[in-house]
C-alpha cells in the first residue's frame, strides 16, 4: 500500500487482532505502514500459529510497553493429543506419535488441577530466550538442544471448555513468562500420550480484551481520522497508579527533570499531569519530594 502521508509522530496504543500465519513483527510493520508512523513496537509477541490480541504501541506509548509485558494473559488453546512436535505446535515436525487412551472428564479435570497455581515450567527450545548470547530457537534450528532452567510461573485458571477423543479445548489465565506450548506438552506427558498446540488465540492482555481489537482488514477500511480514533491514550494502562496534578510552574520544572516539594499523601510511583496533559511518571519520596522518572512528550 502506498503511503498517504509522510511518516509522522503519533502516540497511542492500538489493539490488533493478529491473523494466523504471520509473525508479530510482520503484523507490526503492516500496521505501522498503514498509520505512516515513525515509531512503533509490540508488547509481547505471538507465534505465527497464534492469533488474537496484540497491543501495538506508537510513539511515546513505547515507553509503557515494558510495563505492559508484565500483565497477565488469557488464552484459548486447542491441544492435539497423541503427538509431539519439535516446536510444541503443529508448525513443527512430528517427533513422536502415541495412542490416545480413553479419558473421563473428571480425570482430565484432575490432571489440570496439577497445573493450576504456582508451578515450575521449562521454556521450549523454540523460544526467543537467550543462552550465552544466542537465542534458543537459533540453536534449535541448528539441531542443538541445551538444558534450560525451570522458571516459576502462575496459572491462575485452567478451564476445560471441550474435549473430544484426541483434542482438549482449554482456557488459560496465566502470568507473564508462561509458554502455552510447554503447558500443552506437560499436560500431554501427564496424560501419557503426548500433546502439542493445534490452535492458540490470545483473548486478553492485562485490562485489554479481544473484543476491543481490530483486524488489519478492518483497519484498512477506515479513513485517516477514523484510524487515529482507534488509538488508546498513552496513560490508559497506568490507571492503577495515583495521579498528581501540577501547576504551570511546577510542570515546567518537572520537564527540566527537577524534583519538587509537594504536599501529596502518596508514596511511590505516580502519574504526573498539568491540567489534562499527561507529563509522565514520577516517584513521591519519603522526604515529600516528587522526582520525575520518565517524561513523555505528546505534543510532537
Amino acid at each position: 500500500m502506498n503511503e498517504r502521508h509522510p511518516r509522522r509522530n503519533i502516540h497511542g496504543i492500538l489493539l490488533l487482532d493478529k491473523r494466523l500465519g504471520i509473525s508479530s513483527n510482520r503484523a507490526l510493520q503492516e500496521v505501522k505502514r498503514l498509520f505512516n508512523a515513525n515509531k512503533a513496537g509490540h508488547t509481547g509477541s505471538l507465534d505465527p500459529l497464534a492469533t488474537g490480541l496484540l497491543p501495538l504501541c506508537f510513539g511515546e506509548a513505547t515507553k509503557v510497553s515494558g510495563m505492559m509485558l508484565d500483565d497477565d494473559k488469557r488464552y484459548k488453546v486447542i491441544v492435539q493429543l497423541g503427538i509431539r512436535t519439535d516446536t510444541g505446535d503443529l508448525e513443527g515436525s512430528i517427533v513422536e506419535t502415541r495412542i490416545v487412551p480413553e479419558f473421563t472428564v473428571e480425570g482430565i479435570h484432575g490432571i489440570l488441577e496439577k497445573f493450576t497455581g504456582a508451578i515450575d515450567q521449562i521454556p521450549p527450545m523454540y523460544s526467543a530466550l537467550k543462552q550465552n548470547g544466542k537465542k534458543l530457537y537459533e540453536l534449535a534450528r541448528d539441531g542443538i538442544t541445551v538444558e534450560r532452567k525451570a522458571r516459576r510461573i502462575t496459572i491462575f485458571e485452567l478451564k476445560l471448555l471441550a474435549a473430544s477423543k484426541d483434542t482438549l479445548e482449554l482456557e488459560v489465565h496465566c502470568s507473564k513468562g508462561t509458554y502455552i506450548r510447554s503447558l500443552a506438552e506437560d499436560i500431554g506427558q501427564e496424560l501419557g500420550c503426548g500433546a502439542t498446540v493445534k490452535e492458540l488465540r490470545r483473548i486478553q492482555a492485562g485490562q485489554f480484551r479481544i473484543e476491543q481489537a481490530k483486524s488489519l482488514e478492518q483497519l484498512q477500511e477506515l479513513d485517516d481520522p477514523q484510524l487515529l480514533a482507534t488509538l488508546i491514550a498513552v496513560d490508559f494502562p497506568l490507571q492503577t497508579m495515583p495521579a498528581v496534578y501540577l501547576n504551570e510552574q511546577q510542570a515546567a520544572s518537572t520537564r527540566q527533570g527537577q524534583c519538587l516539594a509537594l504536599a501529596e499523601n502518596v508514596l511511590g510511583h505516580v502519574r504526573m499531569y498539568h491540567e489534562a496533559e499527561f507529563l509522565g511518571l514520577g516517584e513521591m519520596r519519603l522526604d515529600g519530594k516528587l522526582a520525575p522518572k520518565k517524561l513523555f512528550n505528546l505534543n510532537d
